[in-house]
């Protein structure tokens, strides 16, 4: 059995092949930088499909959130390894899940916007990364981490239009600056609780006011990490994530205001790395 999975911050989207069936699963998120090998063999154990079937895998294709360094990876693998004891397990970074999904092969670029964001571009042989990833502290132009902090900081500083004001404390009923700041600055796992608030904003997305916002950080995403690239405007550019996904027809606008020639838009890469793989997609 072959279990391939492609995983942000916040959620790990899992398929298994046995030869004949695709199976679909999901976790939470494994970013390495955030959790130990031991919180993801624990949590890999509440699924119960991967706590009957194991064994039964014998190889695993992991692509993930910060898993862009030999050391970053082992975390992951050693995780992974506690469940699939009899698994090849390969460990490689989310952006390189991103190219293998959308470019199938081909020049392209490849983005992220999901949680977090990153870019990088496919030139027919080898991925070329020009701008690193910052995270959600420096970085993380136009991701859900990105936007959620905006939406705070306006928020807390009384910038927010009084409709979205009253609109947002209704939603989130009792929060406050020391809940926010303790959150953002004490507790593990900030840049999904900043994510978390892209539901909001996904609810709101057809007000004039959110859409400045998210094309702004979109715009600036484009600025930052997609003009770095020679040719960007001879390629498509491919977008992955749930940010990507909720905001398509802003994100459309954005690129076509930088005049980006936009390639495909998925929410969730998984059934492109199962192409990229070899597992066939009519499998049931």
């Amino acid at each position: 059995m072959i279990a391939i999975a492609d995983g942000g911050s916040s959620k790990c989207d899992w398929l298994l092949f046995d030869g004949n069936q695709i199976v679909h699963t999901h976790t939470r998120g494994y970013n390495p930088l955030f959790l130990t090998p031991d919180e993801i063999s624990n949590d890999l154990l509440t699924n119960d499909l991967f706590a009957n079937i194991g064994r039964e895998v014998h190889q695993v294709f992991f692509y993930g959130a910060s898993c862009s360094t030999a050391s970053l990876q082992d975390k992951v693998k050693i995780g992974l390894s506690k469940i699939f004891a009899e698994a090849h397990i390969s460990v490689s970074h989310d952006l390189d899940g991103a190219v293998y999904a959308t470019c199938q092969g081909l020049p392209g670029i490849a983005c992220i916007l999901g949680t977090g964001a990153n870019c990088a571009m496919w030139d027919g042989k080898s991925l070329i990364q020009e701008t690193p990833a910052l995270g959600y502290i420096l970085g993380d132009e136009g991701s859900g981490s990105f936007f959620g902090k905006l939406l705070l900081s306006r928020w807390l500083y009384r910038q927010l239009p009084l409709h979205l004001e009253k609109a947002f404390l209704a939603c989130y009923p009792g929060i406050d600056k020391d809940e926010v700041i303790a959150r953002v600055y004490t507790m593990p796992g900030a840049n999904v609780y900043l994510a978390s608030f892209m539901l909001f904003l996904g609810q709101f997305r057809a007000d004039d006011y959110v859409q400045d916002m998210i094309r702004m950080g979109f715009s600036r995403f484009i600025d930052v990490h997609v003009w770095r690239y020679k040719g960007y405007r001879d390629l498509p550019v491919h977008f992955v994530g749930s940010v990507a996904h909720v905001f398509e027809d802003t994100l459309r606008q954005a690129a076509k205001s930088h005049r980006l020639h936009v390639g495909r838009i998925m929410q969730r890469p998984i059934e492109g790395l199962a192409q990229y793989h070899g597992i066939p997609m009519h499998a049931h």
